[in-house]
């Protein structure tokens, strides 16, 4: 019998690790190949992981809740033939971060508490993430954590466990720990030059509030919104749309659309579309910035806010969208956002955007300022279209009519977008929007 390394995949150039949440599989099960065996989520989307081979479940190394990096083995199959079974190579992992911080990361050493950062894969019993986190906190070791008495179903650590054990001065005794020296110069230099995080204002509870824990998906969205913050220097320019000759010829389109394709007819296919192709004529919209290098993109992938059953967001994203015609990105917008809907996404759905558009006026907003979807420059913002009053132009005169508006909003980097280019960008949306051509096939 042969033996099968079960990895965790690459999945995506800014994914190092992810979360397992639930085993579909136990130990001795048979196993067909592309058979789901677990459910993972990374901090972009949750999926299912296949096995690559037919064969029986013989051992799993992690519990649900460990955090497992990319190249990892995940559990063994056993397979029919002789030997070890040849695994895939890992591709070269890159973490997400700063030089500093991935230097940190590989000496494995927090200065402040004077030991070796946790390794709860080396512990035999199951920690809640709670726990988890409260005992890296506080600096609690895996050997300290094991010897608390649990009073949890099955002796399980709880967390008032854990604050009774911090109360009771005990973390004071904390084991020393051997640090090479090379590491802890490295480190406190890296600490050194690392700008110091803002200290959260200490929040009041009284007893008549309500204590929610944040999701794990929310606590990856907060963490996101202000490292992108910190990195990108913001900026947003405004332009405000007529976009009445839309309105009217999607009213006069939709149903005759609805019955030959089987989609319904949207007004974020028309956006996109003039979005894809003002990036086509300011390429340098398109861009990553890593460090001080710039990456110009040579495809135009545009990410697309949705929503998700549980209120959160998420950005699948609409590949060569410069590519597509208005039914192809019909269909394409369609697609996502129902499987965004039923968290039917894939890994690869969520991947490769080089711009974002997200629609603030879904929620009745007319206009919005969107945070920037790292490693990308620049994320447009469709506000409600509103019905109002508006000078019009005429040979004749003016005269003040009943429109059909919109607010477009860009931020944009300024660290590598000008004002001239953020704004010359949202502008030529808006004229490929107001030049909507009334007699259009579709």
């Amino acid at each position: 019998m042969a033996k099968f390394e079960l990895k965790l995949p690459q999945m995506g150039e800014s994914v190092a690790e992810a979360t397992i949440i639930s085993w579909l599989k136990e130990v001795g099960d048979t196993i067909e190949a592309d058979e789901a065996v677990l459910e993972i989520a990374t901090d972009k989307v949750d999926s299912e992981l296949p096995s690559e081979v037919d064969g029986i479940l013989v051992e799993i190394l992690f519990n649900v809740d460990d955090v497992v990096k990319v190249g990892q083995t995940l559990a063994i199959i056993e397979t029919e033939g002789e030997g070890s079974a040849e695994t895939a190579p890992t591709p070269e992992v890159i973490v997400a971060g700063t030089p500093a911080e991935a230097e940190l990361e590989s000496h494995k050493v927090t200065l402040e508490k004077g030991t070796l950062t946790n390794d709860f894969s080396t512990s035999e019993k199951f920690y809640s993430p709670l726990v988890k986190n409260i005992a890296k906190e506080e600096g609690i070791s895996v050997e300290q954590l094991d010897n608390i008495a649990g009073t949890g179903k099955e002796g399980r650590v709880t967390k008032n466990d854990i604050l009774d054990y911090i109360n009771s001065g005990q973390t004071q005794q904390s084991q020393e720990v051997a640090v090479p020296k090379a590491a802890v110069q490295e480190a406190a230099k890296v600490i050194k030059e690392t700008p110091k995080a803002t200290v959260a204002t200490p929040v009041s509870v009284n007893g008549s509030d309500e204590i929610i824990e944040m999701t794990r998906m929310g606590k990856l969205i907060a963490h996101h919104m202000v490292a992108s913050v910190q990195t990108a220097a913001h900026v947003q320019s405004f332009v405000e749309v007529d976009v009445t000759n839309i309105w009217n010829w999607r009213k006069k389109a939709k149903d005759s659309f609805e019955k030959r394709e089987g989609e319904k007819l949207t007004f974020t296919p028309i956006f996109m579309e003039a979005v894809a192709k003002s990036l086509k004529d300011f390429p340098m919209m398109n861009i990553a910035l890593d460090g001080d290098t710039i990456i110009k993109r040579k495809n135009i992938n545009l990410g697309m806010a949705a929503a998700l059953p549980d209120g959160n967001l998420i950005v699948p994203v609409i590949k060569n969208a410069d590519q597509l015609n208005l039914v192809g990105m019909a269909k394409a917008v369609n697609d996502l956002a129902e499987r965004a809907r039923t968290n039917k996404l894939k890994p690869d759905d969520i991947q490769g955007g080089t711009y974002t558009v997200t629609n603030v006026g879904t929620f009745g907003s007319i206009m919005g300022t969107p945070i920037i979807n790292q490693p990308q420059v620049g994320i447009l913002a469709l506000g409600a279209i509103r019905k109002v009053p508006a000078v019009i132009e005429t040979p004749e005169g003016d005269f003040i009519g009943i429109r059909y508006k919109m607010f477009l909003s860009h931020s944009y980097d300024h660290r590598v977008v000008n004002g001239a280019l953020g704004g010359q960008f949202v502008k030529q949306v808006a004229d490929y929007l107001e030049a909507w051509d009334v007699n259009r096939d579709i």
